[in-house]
Protein backbone atom coordinates (compact mmCIF):
# COMPACT_ATOMS: atom_id res chain seq x y z
CA UNK A 1 0.00 0.00 0.00
CA UNK A 2 2.77 2.66 0.85
CA UNK A 3 4.53 1.40 -2.61
CA UNK A 4 1.35 2.68 -4.12
CA UNK A 5 0.97 5.85 -2.64
CA UNK A 6 4.46 6.57 -3.51
CA UNK A 7 3.84 5.74 -6.99
CA UNK A 8 1.05 8.39 -7.10
CA UNK A 9 2.09 10.91 -9.51
CA UNK A 10 1.82 13.92 -7.75
CA UNK A 11 4.15 12.01 -4.58
CA UNK A 12 6.48 11.55 -7.79
CA UNK A 13 6.39 15.12 -8.51
CA UNK A 14 6.94 16.44 -5.37
CA UNK A 15 10.05 14.26 -4.83
CA UNK A 16 11.31 14.98 -7.91
CA UNK A 17 11.01 18.45 -6.92
CA UNK A 18 12.50 18.24 -3.68
CA UNK A 19 15.54 16.68 -5.39
CA UNK A 20 15.93 19.33 -7.46
CA UNK A 21 15.78 21.74 -4.44
CA UNK A 22 18.22 19.69 -2.67
CA UNK A 23 20.56 20.21 -6.14
CA UNK A 24 20.03 23.91 -6.85
CA UNK A 25 22.28 26.09 -4.56
CA UNK A 26 20.26 28.91 -6.18
CA UNK A 27 16.74 27.14 -5.10
CA UNK A 28 18.16 26.89 -1.50
CA UNK A 29 19.42 30.38 -1.16
CA UNK A 30 16.29 31.69 -2.29
CA UNK A 31 13.75 30.08 -0.49
CA UNK A 32 15.80 29.49 3.04
CA UNK A 33 18.66 31.72 3.34
CA UNK A 34 17.54 34.78 1.58
CA UNK A 35 14.47 35.66 3.00
CA UNK A 36 15.53 35.62 6.44
CA UNK A 37 18.96 37.15 6.04
CA UNK A 38 16.86 39.88 4.33
CA UNK A 39 14.45 40.11 7.74
CA UNK A 40 17.38 40.51 9.74
CA UNK A 41 18.74 43.33 7.61
CA UNK A 42 15.43 45.69 7.78
CA UNK A 43 15.20 44.89 11.41
CA UNK A 44 18.65 45.94 12.27
CA UNK A 45 18.18 49.24 9.50
CA UNK A 46 15.51 50.04 11.70
CA UNK A 47 16.23 49.22 14.79
CA UNK A 48 16.61 52.72 16.02
CA UNK A 49 12.72 53.14 15.59
CA UNK A 50 12.39 56.81 15.62
CA UNK A 51 14.44 59.36 13.58
CA UNK A 52 16.93 60.99 15.92
CA UNK A 53 19.97 63.43 16.09
CA UNK A 54 19.41 64.90 11.99
CA UNK A 55 22.28 68.04 11.49
CA UNK A 56 21.03 71.47 11.64
CA UNK A 57 22.21 74.65 11.34
CA UNK A 58 21.81 77.76 13.72
CA UNK A 59 22.22 81.31 12.44
CA UNK A 60 22.47 83.59 14.91
CA UNK A 61 22.56 87.22 14.21
CA UNK A 62 21.58 88.37 17.92
CA UNK A 63 23.94 86.87 19.89
CA UNK A 64 23.12 87.02 23.12
CA UNK A 65 22.24 84.62 26.01
CA UNK A 66 18.74 84.32 25.41
CA UNK A 67 19.58 83.81 21.69
CA UNK A 68 22.52 81.15 23.04
CA UNK A 69 19.16 79.54 25.03
CA UNK A 70 17.35 78.97 22.72
CA UNK A 71 19.87 76.91 20.53
CA UNK A 72 20.70 74.56 23.38
CA UNK A 73 17.01 73.94 23.79
CA UNK A 74 16.53 73.45 19.98
CA UNK A 75 19.65 71.03 19.89
CA UNK A 76 18.18 68.98 23.45
CA UNK A 77 15.21 68.68 20.84
CA UNK A 78 15.40 64.58 20.03
CA UNK A 79 15.36 65.11 16.12
CA UNK A 80 17.53 68.01 16.37
CA UNK A 81 21.32 67.41 16.41
CA UNK A 82 22.59 71.52 16.11
CA UNK A 83 26.01 71.19 14.18
CA UNK A 84 26.99 74.59 12.87
CA UNK A 85 26.50 77.85 13.84
CA UNK A 86 26.80 79.96 11.24
CA UNK A 87 26.81 83.53 10.51
CA UNK A 88 24.87 84.41 7.43
CA UNK A 89 21.85 82.23 5.45
CA UNK A 90 24.23 82.54 2.73
CA UNK A 91 26.46 79.97 3.94
CA UNK A 92 23.45 77.85 5.45
CA UNK A 93 21.73 77.57 1.97
CA UNK A 94 25.15 76.71 0.63
CA UNK A 95 25.66 73.88 3.49
CA UNK A 96 22.07 72.60 3.09
CA UNK A 97 22.05 72.56 -1.13
CA UNK A 98 25.23 70.20 -0.42
CA UNK A 99 23.25 68.02 1.96
CA UNK A 100 25.18 68.64 5.34
CA UNK A 101 22.47 70.26 7.04
CA UNK A 102 18.45 69.24 6.72
CA UNK A 103 17.41 72.56 8.46
CA UNK A 104 18.01 76.19 9.53
CA UNK A 105 16.94 78.18 12.34
CA UNK A 106 17.72 82.11 12.06
CA UNK A 107 17.56 84.13 15.18
CA UNK A 108 16.89 87.34 14.08
CA UNK A 109 18.88 90.63 15.63
CA UNK A 110 17.52 92.27 18.75
CA UNK A 111 15.75 89.14 19.57
CA UNK A 112 16.84 89.40 22.86
CA UNK A 113 16.12 93.31 23.66
CA UNK A 114 12.62 92.79 21.43
CA UNK A 115 11.45 89.66 24.22
CA UNK A 116 12.74 92.08 27.33
CA UNK A 117 10.64 95.27 25.83
CA UNK A 118 7.56 92.89 25.37
CA UNK A 119 7.50 93.22 21.56
CA UNK A 120 7.20 89.88 19.26
CA UNK A 121 10.13 89.02 17.37
CA UNK A 122 10.17 86.28 14.18
CA UNK A 123 12.27 83.30 14.63
CA UNK A 124 12.58 81.38 10.95
CA UNK A 125 12.63 78.20 10.00
CA UNK A 126 14.01 76.70 7.08
CA UNK A 127 13.23 72.81 6.18
CA UNK A 128 14.83 70.50 3.30
CA UNK A 129 11.58 68.71 2.75
CA UNK A 130 12.90 66.92 0.01
CA UNK A 131 12.51 63.49 2.55
CA UNK A 132 8.68 63.70 3.91
CA UNK A 133 9.49 61.78 7.09
CA UNK A 134 12.68 63.56 7.71
CA UNK A 135 10.89 66.74 6.81
CA UNK A 136 7.70 65.96 8.66
CA UNK A 137 10.07 65.11 12.41
CA UNK A 138 12.24 68.60 11.65
CA UNK A 139 8.85 70.67 11.51
CA UNK A 140 7.35 68.74 14.37
CA UNK A 141 10.49 68.46 16.55
CA UNK A 142 10.63 72.18 15.91
CA UNK A 143 7.59 73.56 16.39
CA UNK A 144 7.40 71.84 19.20
CA UNK A 145 10.39 73.28 20.95
CA UNK A 146 9.82 76.76 19.65
CA UNK A 147 6.63 76.59 20.73
CA UNK A 148 7.74 75.73 24.55
CA UNK A 149 10.14 78.97 24.06
CA UNK A 150 7.33 81.61 23.30
CA UNK A 151 5.02 79.91 25.63
CA UNK A 152 7.47 80.27 28.33
CA UNK A 153 8.18 83.91 27.68
CA UNK A 154 4.69 84.82 27.40
CA UNK A 155 3.97 83.03 31.43
CA UNK A 156 7.68 84.79 32.47
CA UNK A 157 6.29 88.48 31.24
CA UNK A 158 2.63 87.70 33.06
CA UNK A 159 4.78 86.43 36.53
CA UNK A 160 6.66 89.74 36.33
CA UNK A 161 3.42 91.72 36.14
CA UNK A 162 1.82 90.14 38.91
CA UNK A 163 -0.18 87.17 38.17
CA UNK A 164 0.62 83.56 39.87
CA UNK A 165 2.03 81.23 37.54
CA UNK A 166 -1.32 79.25 37.79
CA UNK A 167 -3.18 81.91 36.42
CA UNK A 168 -0.17 82.63 33.76
CA UNK A 169 -0.08 79.09 32.60
CA UNK A 170 -3.82 79.24 31.66
CA UNK A 171 -3.62 82.31 29.56
CA UNK A 172 -1.13 80.98 27.75
CA UNK A 173 -2.97 77.52 27.05
CA UNK A 174 -6.36 78.50 26.66
CA UNK A 175 -7.32 75.82 24.87
CA UNK A 176 -6.20 72.04 25.87
CA UNK A 177 -5.78 69.34 23.46
CA UNK A 178 -5.99 66.05 24.82
CA UNK A 179 -4.24 63.94 22.22
CA UNK A 180 -4.48 60.03 22.65
CA UNK A 181 -2.39 57.83 19.94
CA UNK A 182 -4.10 54.29 19.75
CA UNK A 183 -2.05 52.14 17.27
CA UNK A 184 1.46 53.72 17.30
CA UNK A 185 2.19 56.11 20.56
CA UNK A 186 6.00 56.21 20.55
CA UNK A 187 6.20 57.41 16.82
CA UNK A 188 8.06 54.58 16.34
CA UNK A 189 8.68 53.99 12.05
CA UNK A 190 9.01 50.36 12.66
CA UNK A 191 5.54 49.71 13.63
CA UNK A 192 4.68 50.67 10.08
CA UNK A 193 7.82 50.42 7.79
CA UNK A 194 9.08 47.17 9.35
CA UNK A 195 5.84 45.61 9.51
CA UNK A 196 5.21 46.71 5.39
CA UNK A 197 8.72 45.63 4.34
CA UNK A 198 9.51 42.43 6.20
CA UNK A 199 6.24 40.71 4.15
CA UNK A 200 7.02 42.89 0.83
CA UNK A 201 10.14 41.31 0.73
CA UNK A 202 9.38 37.71 1.68
CA UNK A 203 6.87 38.57 -1.54
CA UNK A 204 9.67 39.38 -3.47
CA UNK A 205 11.13 35.87 -3.02
CA UNK A 206 8.12 33.96 -2.81
CA UNK A 207 6.95 35.10 -6.31
CA UNK A 208 10.49 35.47 -8.06
CA UNK A 209 11.23 31.91 -6.07
CA UNK A 210 8.20 30.51 -8.19
CA UNK A 211 9.67 32.06 -11.14
CA UNK A 212 12.69 30.56 -11.03
CA UNK A 213 11.61 26.86 -9.92
CA UNK A 214 9.12 26.55 -12.98
CA UNK A 215 10.99 28.77 -15.86
CA UNK A 216 14.26 26.44 -15.54
CA UNK A 217 11.99 23.67 -16.63
CA UNK A 218 11.71 25.59 -19.56
CA UNK A 219 15.26 26.68 -19.44
CA UNK A 220 16.68 23.41 -19.03
CA UNK A 221 14.11 21.63 -21.29
CA UNK A 222 13.39 19.45 -18.71
CA UNK A 223 9.62 20.60 -18.97
CA UNK A 224 8.33 17.46 -20.52
CA UNK A 225 9.59 15.30 -18.28
CA UNK A 226 7.48 16.82 -15.69
CA UNK A 227 4.33 16.53 -17.83
CA UNK A 228 4.99 12.82 -18.43
CA UNK A 229 5.33 12.24 -14.62
CA UNK A 230 2.46 13.68 -14.06
CA UNK A 231 0.81 11.68 -16.14
CA UNK A 232 -0.16 14.32 -18.48
CA UNK A 233 -2.37 16.03 -15.96
CA UNK A 234 -1.52 19.68 -15.51
CA UNK A 235 -3.06 20.48 -12.46
CA UNK A 236 -1.08 17.45 -10.53
CA UNK A 237 2.78 18.94 -12.16
CA UNK A 238 1.32 22.29 -10.61
CA UNK A 239 0.30 21.20 -7.56
CA UNK A 240 3.41 18.82 -6.96
CA UNK A 241 5.64 21.31 -8.40
CA UNK A 242 4.69 23.93 -5.97
CA UNK A 243 3.84 22.68 -2.92
CA UNK A 244 7.30 22.40 -1.45
CA UNK A 245 8.04 25.88 -2.23
CA UNK A 246 4.65 26.76 -0.64
CA UNK A 247 5.79 24.89 2.69
CA UNK A 248 9.46 26.61 2.60
CA UNK A 249 7.49 29.73 1.58
CA UNK A 250 4.89 29.40 4.76
CA UNK A 251 7.92 28.52 7.11
CA UNK A 252 9.63 31.77 5.98
CA UNK A 253 6.94 33.46 7.29
CA UNK A 254 6.18 31.97 10.13
CA UNK A 255 9.85 33.07 10.81
CA UNK A 256 9.11 36.68 9.67
CA UNK A 257 5.77 36.57 12.32
CA UNK A 258 8.08 35.49 15.33
CA UNK A 259 10.49 39.20 14.48
CA UNK A 260 7.38 41.34 13.96
CA UNK A 261 6.06 39.52 17.07
CA UNK A 262 9.08 38.97 19.70
CA UNK A 263 11.28 41.58 18.08
CA UNK A 264 9.75 44.30 17.33
CA UNK A 265 6.73 44.00 19.65
CA UNK A 266 3.96 43.70 17.27
CA UNK A 267 0.75 43.12 19.43
CA UNK A 268 -1.88 40.44 17.76
CA UNK A 269 -5.43 42.06 19.23
CA UNK A 270 -7.02 39.68 16.92
CA UNK A 271 -7.45 36.27 15.32
CA UNK A 272 -3.64 34.59 14.87
CA UNK A 273 -5.30 31.85 12.82
CA UNK A 274 -6.67 34.70 10.36
CA UNK A 275 -3.34 36.16 9.95
CA UNK A 276 -1.57 32.71 9.46
CA UNK A 277 -4.67 32.22 6.49
CA UNK A 278 -3.53 35.23 5.21
CA UNK A 279 -0.45 34.38 4.45
CA UNK A 280 -0.91 31.16 2.98
CA UNK A 281 -3.75 32.65 0.57
CA UNK A 282 -0.78 35.28 -0.39
CA UNK A 283 1.75 32.28 -0.83
CA UNK A 284 -0.47 30.51 -2.82
CA UNK A 285 -1.83 33.63 -5.23
CA UNK A 286 1.83 35.17 -5.70
CA UNK A 287 2.85 31.23 -6.59
CA UNK A 288 -0.26 31.45 -9.10
CA UNK A 289 0.67 34.60 -10.68
CA UNK A 290 3.78 33.26 -11.07
CA UNK A 291 2.44 30.40 -13.27
CA UNK A 292 0.28 33.01 -15.41
CA UNK A 293 3.41 35.16 -15.95
CA UNK A 294 5.23 32.29 -17.48
CA UNK A 295 2.32 31.19 -18.98
CA UNK A 296 1.85 34.58 -21.10
CA UNK A 297 5.83 34.85 -21.47
CA UNK A 298 7.33 30.97 -21.61
CA UNK A 299 10.32 32.76 -20.68
CA UNK A 300 12.54 32.85 -17.42
CA UNK A 301 14.02 35.76 -17.69
CA UNK A 302 11.64 38.13 -19.05
CA UNK A 303 9.31 37.09 -16.40
CA UNK A 304 11.89 37.38 -13.60
CA UNK A 305 12.04 41.30 -15.02
CA UNK A 306 8.59 41.80 -15.10
CA UNK A 307 8.28 40.25 -12.09
CA UNK A 308 10.46 42.44 -10.03
CA UNK A 309 8.57 45.33 -11.37
CA UNK A 310 5.29 43.94 -10.31
CA UNK A 311 6.16 43.03 -6.38
CA UNK A 312 8.21 46.62 -5.57
CA UNK A 313 5.47 48.34 -7.07
CA UNK A 314 2.75 47.17 -4.33
CA UNK A 315 4.49 48.70 -1.29
CA UNK A 316 3.64 52.16 -3.43
CA UNK A 317 -0.23 51.29 -4.10
CA UNK A 318 -0.68 48.98 -1.04
CA UNK A 319 -1.54 52.24 1.41
CA UNK A 320 1.66 51.68 3.86
CA UNK A 321 3.83 54.58 2.98
CA UNK A 322 0.97 56.97 1.25
CA UNK A 323 -2.96 56.54 2.92
CA UNK A 324 -4.75 54.48 0.59
CA UNK A 325 -7.93 57.44 1.14
CA UNK A 326 -6.13 60.38 -0.61
CA UNK A 327 -4.75 58.68 -3.51
CA UNK A 328 -6.13 59.08 -6.87
CA UNK A 329 -8.91 56.52 -8.33
CA UNK A 330 -6.80 55.60 -10.80
CA UNK A 331 -4.20 54.09 -8.20
CA UNK A 332 -6.69 52.74 -5.81
CA UNK A 333 -7.85 50.67 -9.05
CA UNK A 334 -4.29 50.06 -9.68
CA UNK A 335 -3.41 49.07 -6.12
CA UNK A 336 -6.28 46.09 -6.22
CA UNK A 337 -3.56 43.75 -8.55
CA UNK A 338 -1.30 43.35 -5.70
CA UNK A 339 -2.38 40.72 -3.54
CA UNK A 340 0.41 42.11 -1.07
CA UNK A 341 -2.50 44.86 -0.97
CA UNK A 342 -5.31 42.73 0.87
CA UNK A 343 -2.53 40.70 3.15
CA UNK A 344 -1.62 44.01 4.43
CA UNK A 345 -4.95 45.02 5.29
CA UNK A 346 -5.69 41.81 7.52
CA UNK A 347 -2.52 41.81 8.85
CA UNK A 348 -3.03 45.47 9.94
CA UNK A 349 -6.17 44.54 11.15
CA UNK A 350 -5.62 41.52 13.31
CA UNK A 351 -2.47 43.22 15.05
CA UNK A 352 -2.49 47.18 15.65
CA UNK A 353 -6.19 47.18 15.81
CA UNK A 354 -8.09 44.24 16.60
CA UNK A 355 -10.89 44.04 14.13
CA UNK A 356 -13.61 41.08 13.78
CA UNK A 357 -13.02 38.82 11.03
CA UNK A 358 -16.20 40.09 9.73
CA UNK A 359 -14.40 43.53 8.77
CA UNK A 360 -11.51 41.56 7.06
CA UNK A 361 -13.68 39.20 5.08
CA UNK A 362 -13.53 41.17 1.80
CA UNK A 363 -10.27 40.98 1.98
CA UNK A 364 -10.26 37.61 2.23
CA UNK A 365 -12.11 37.38 -0.78
CA UNK A 366 -9.87 39.53 -2.87
CA UNK A 367 -7.69 36.49 -2.97
CA UNK A 368 -9.75 34.36 -4.73
CA UNK A 369 -9.55 36.24 -8.34
CA UNK A 370 -5.95 35.78 -8.16
CA UNK A 371 -6.32 32.46 -7.66
CA UNK A 372 -8.85 31.86 -10.21
CA UNK A 373 -6.25 33.88 -12.52
CA UNK A 374 -3.85 31.34 -11.91
CA UNK A 375 -5.66 28.17 -12.50
CA UNK A 376 -7.32 29.53 -15.60
CA UNK A 377 -3.62 29.44 -17.21
CA UNK A 378 -3.10 25.57 -16.48
CA UNK A 379 -4.02 24.75 -19.91
CA UNK A 380 -2.04 27.43 -21.52
CA UNK A 381 1.33 26.53 -19.60
CA UNK A 382 0.68 22.93 -20.47
CA UNK A 383 0.96 23.50 -24.03
CA UNK A 384 3.87 25.71 -23.47
CA UNK A 385 5.38 22.62 -20.87
CA UNK A 386 4.80 20.03 -23.46
CA UNK A 387 6.25 21.71 -26.83
CA UNK A 388 9.87 21.44 -27.38
CA UNK A 389 9.90 24.84 -29.27
CA UNK A 390 9.56 26.99 -25.60
CA UNK A 391 12.57 24.60 -23.78
CA UNK A 392 16.15 25.64 -23.98
CA UNK A 393 14.97 29.90 -24.07
CA UNK A 394 16.93 31.47 -21.21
Amino acid sequence: MLRNLTNRPLIRVMRREIRRIADSWVLIFSTMIAPIVAFLIIIWLFSDGVVRDLPIGVVDLDQTAFSSRVTRLVDAAPVCNVKWNLHSLVEAKQMMEAGKIEAVVLLPADLERNILNNKSSVIAVYINNTNVVKGGALKSGLYTTLSTVSAGIKVQLSVTKGESPERAIEKVRPVKVNTHLLFNPFGNYSYFLVLGLLPLLAVVFIFLGSVYALGMEFKEGTAGDLINMANNKIVVAMIGKMLPYTVLFFMDMMVMNIFLVKNLGTPVNGSLFAILLSELLMIISYQLLAILFLKLTANLRLSLSLGSAYTMMALTFSGLTFPAMAMPLAAKLFSLIFPYTFWLRIFMSQTLRGEPITEVLPSFLAFLPFIVCGVLAFPGIKRKLSHTRYWFRE
